[in-house]
């Protein structure tokens, strides 16, 4: 069946009453700037002016373009009105009817994207209709092509061919006038100018600046009220209709053919029940088929009614469901004003970057309208924003073979052919057992010489490295599996899955379960005693709960886990666990594996959850050290270390440094030109060699 596009009543939301403030809001929220960045461009604001070009033989009639370049209005040589412009039909002679309504049945065919490909032809055929220039007073020739659409600006365009390449390539290929208005450089040769310059050809305005020559032909146009300044935007009104079943029913009856929103205790307006939900070819949608749903009457006035056929897409709900969270029990409003001035905005939201045009942009559209109708009392919903990064398949290794089945290593191949000769090569999956990482690359365990691909793919049926979470927790407990995904690097990273990194995120808590907990009896270690902590344990633990409390704030997971991992090192070398080391190490555990932390707060002998006791606090003073060991160089090679006191002067420590016995032997025999210390961090010797 052919596909074509039609015109259809549907509901749309207001988005573009909101433009402004959604793009200012951007400026106050920690959100990556990327995210940001795309919201920006997604709104697209452009300044500019709409003209007015009076249509030739006719009254009053006149078609309005916006453009961003109202300085190079002398250099508009034609018009292009997109095939579904209003104007089309009464521009268009008799003669050139046909051919009109033959392209815009072509039009109709193409999607959005095809028509404003820019690396395609472009096409078009002339109405037999004419407009005047309203700065040079010509007469101009208006005509129809599809790469301009009417869902941007007002669907037409004023052509400048020499300022812009589309209207240069359509003009060489129509053969229409091409003027250029701003002078370009003596060594251009390309076709349309796009740069900046003196303004020419121009009248009044020839000798500018381009920037000055805006401001004076915008003002020119009010005045002679042919135009006026205007700010447009990309982002179109957001369409909210669906001709589907599944969907919430919009609350709209038509009485007389007039929509009318239904009252308060007329809803909600319940989906009726269905045998067949396809798509029938109408565009009314399944709902039309249930007669004795559709056929209503006003609730107010009792007239014959009917109900709107469209459902709402699925956004209706998720552009605020983190506002109904706040109060689910709420019969009578959306949210209490006292839960949403407690909670909102919501401190952080963590989702994917593939959301950043859509759910996010929407929920901030549908967040600010809530805030306006004096529902919600902030204007942003979301003060940060975090975007995960994807897990991918565990790491696929490929090995290349030339014509003689010889191993040619990866840095030597490209698309599959040896650099080197040129000859094709065979590829092969290679077991991970038989590759090993060195340095940066991986190579074969066999031959280390050769390195093999390593590519991590995105998870999928059809390429069989789909990870089941549920056999992961079957084997290795639910804790090991939530604690090695936060350990495999940075939130925001993209990171292969690698189930011998569960593995020793399994071992680690099997040691920290040993550490702590009796063999047999289900009590504690015998190790884990009332007894005061040491100097030096103390100085662990705090430097432990500083690091780890900054890491999780800063969702720095996989650094925190290691400081954790550092401790339970440290602490498996103490022949005694004082409880009051004990108690908060398990505290700070617990957020990242909370099921054998609650399982060890109880067998510490405490009988309420470990969620109400505090967070543990560091001490400052507890986090100094009294010596510290750094190394030493003598002519930029590390040659020794010295521990030395934290409050040491530095005569003292270069002192301390060439006495080292290590040292002293590469400084015997030469002369010290200059002693470098960096303070707390190392000391070099430059000798005269």
């Amino acid at each position: 069946f052919p596909c074509v596009r039609r015109p259809l009543r549907q509901w749309v939301l207001r988005i573009t009453a909101y433009a402004e403030e959604l793009l200012s809001g951007l400026d106050d929220l920690d959100w990556p700037e990327s995210t940001k960045e795309m919201q920006r461009n997604w709104i697209g604001r452009s300044e500019g002016a709409e003209i007015d070009f009076q249509i030739t033989g006719t009254a009053g009639d006149s078609i309005r373009v916006f453009t961003t370049r109202p300085d190079t209005l002398f250099g508009a040589t034609y018009m292009v009105l997109a095939p579904e412009h209003p104007l089309v039909g009464a521009l268009t002679s008799d003669a050139e009817k046909d051919i009109v309504q033959t392209y815009q049945q072509e039009a109709a065919r193409k999607t959005d994207f095809e028509r404003a490909e820019l690396r395609k032809d472009k096409t078009g055929v002339f109405t037999g209709g004419y407009a005047v220039n309203p700065a040079s007073g010509e007469r101009i020739p208006v005509w129809v092509a599809d790469y301009v659409l009417a869902s941007y600006g007002t669907g037409a365009i004023m052509a400048v061919p020499g300022q812009d390449q589309r209207d240069w390539d359509f003009a060489k290929t129509y053969d229409l006038p091409i003027i250029r208005t701003v002078q370009p450089p003596e060594e251009f040769d390309g076709d349309a100018f796009l740069g900046d310059g003196l303004v020419v050809n121009s009248g009044f305005l020839n000798g500018l600046q381009v920037t000055e020559a805006k401001a004076r032909i915008i003002a020119w146009l009010e005045t002679e009220g042919h135009g006026t300044a205007k700010i447009n935007y990309k982002l179109h009104d957001w369409l909210f209709s669906r001709q589907r079943y599944w969907g919430e029913p919009l609350p709209v009856i038509f009485v007389d053919g007039k929509p009318q929103i239904l009252p308060d205790d007329a809803l909600p307006v319940e989906l009726p029940e269905l045998d067949e939900f396809k798509p029938s070819g109408s565009p009314e949608g399944p709902l039309a088929a249930a007669v004795e749903w559709l056929e209503t009457s006003d609730p107010e006035s009792g007239q014959p009614a009917r109900r709107e056929t469209h459902t709402m897409p699925q956004w209706a709900g998720s552009c605020w469901y983190y506002l109904r969270y706040l109060d689910p029990d709420n019969d009578t409003q959306l949210v209490a004003q006292d839960q949403a001035r407690y909670w909102l905005p919501v401190d952080l939201y963590i989702g994917g970057a593939e959301h950043a045009v859509l759910h996010l942009l929407y929920a901030r559209f549908w967040h600010k309208v809530l805030y306006d109708a004096g529902i919600v009392p902030t204007p942003e919903p979301f003060r940060k924003l975090v975007h995960q990064g994807m897990i991918l398949g565990e790491l696929e290794y490929t090995r290349y073979l030339d014509s003689e089945g010889k191993p040619v290593s990866a840095e030597h191949v490209r698309s599959g052919e040896d650099l080197r000769s040129g000859q094709e090569l065979r590829s092969q999956t290679v077991d991970s057992e038989a590759v090993t990482k060195l340095g940066d690359h991986f190579v074969l365990v066999d031959d280390e010489t050769v390195r093999v691909d390593a590519r991590a793919h995105k998870m999928s049926k059809s390429r069989g490295n789909v990870v089941n979470p549920d056999e992961v927790v079957a084997t290795y407990g639910a804790d090991a599996f939530r604690l090695y995904e936060m350990f495999m690097g940075p939130l925001e990273q993209v990171k292969p899955w690698n189930t011998r990194g569960v593995e020793g995120t399994h071992r680690f808590l099997n040691r920290v379960w040993r550490l702590l907990t009796a063999t047999t009896g289900g009590g504690l270690n015998e190790s884990v005693q009332d007894s005061p902590p040491s100097s030096e344990q103390l100085h662990c633990l705090h430097q432990t709960i500083a690091k780890v409390t900054e890491d999780i704030e800063n969702l720095r997971f996989n650094t925190a886990i290691a400081a954790l991992m550092e401790f339970s090192n440290a602490a498996a070398k103490w022949p005694v666990l004082p409880r009051d080391v004990v108690e908060p190490f398990v505290l700070l555990l617990a957020p990242l594996a909370p099921h054998i932390a609650e399982e060890l707060w109880e067998r510490l002998g405490h009988e309420q959850s470990l969620a109400y006791a505090a967070w543990p606090e560091f001490d400052a003073e507890l986090l100094k050290t009294e010596t510290i060991q750094i190394p030493v160089q003598v002519d930029g090679k590390i040659r020794g270390r010295i521990e030395i006191p934290a409050d040491a002067t530095e005569d003292f420590i270069l002192k301390l440094a060439r006495e080292d016995a290590n040292v002293s032997r590469y400084l015997q025999g030469k002369q010290v030109i200059r002693a470098i210390y960096v303070q707390g961090r190392i000391v070099n010797f430059v000798t005269g060699k």
